[in-house]
């Protein structure tokens, strides 16, 4: 009997651990309960999706910045590391849905140029901090997410005045009706 209770405290320890460990690795690589919201309620306007994609990159830009400023701070690589980790997720996160809106012809034409710019602004930023072993990785990984989003907005603008040239958008006399919560 003493045994089983040994061995019952053992696997609920190990459980409790892996919990532990998970909601941390989450809590480090997710989005915030906010910045998750803003994401919600544009998840019906393409164009405006793009723009709070952008908005959330641009934080955590700023975040590797104010990093960098600081000469020597306790866990400052860590904290780059982190952030460059969040702008490679975000970033794809942000790629696949332009990979969706164009396959599905949603109109991004006034969001695409912003993004493009902001692009290229997170290259420069993203190769800014010196070669560092404990988050080339995740730099390597965010350039490249960089990268796929740049290309894919220098192909979608020719691409999108196309397709609304030939298939102009319907006129809405009025803007779409919010659900009361």
């Amino acid at each position: 009997m003493r045994r089983w209770l040994i061995i019952f405290l053992f696997v609920v320890f190990c459980v409790r651990c892996c919990e532990l460990s998970g909601a941390a690795q989450a809590r480090r690589n997710r989005l915030s309960e906010a910045e998750v919201e803003s994401l919600r309620e544009a998840a019906y306007y393409p164009s405006a999706r793009v723009l709070v994609f952008q908005k959330i990159i641009d934080s955590r830009m700023e975040r590797i910045q104010d990093l960098l400023s600081k000469r020597y701070q306790a866990g400052k690589t860590e904290d780059l590391h982190d952030a460059i980790q969040q702008v490679a997720g975000i970033a794809i996160e942000l790629e696949d849905n332009l990979e969706d809106y164009d396959r599905s012809h949603r109109d991004l034409r006034k969001s695409l140029p912003k993004l493009l710019d902001a692009a290229e602004r997170w290259t420069s930023i993203l190769k800014q901090p010196e070669e560092n072993p404990a988050y080339e990785v995740e730099r390597r990984l965010a350039l490249d997410a960089v990268d796929d989003i740049r290309k894919e907005c220098t192909e979608l603008i020719p691409e999108q005045k196309a397709w609304f040239k030939e298939h102009p958008p319907a006129k809405e006399d009025h803007p779409p009706v919010e659900e009361k919560r």
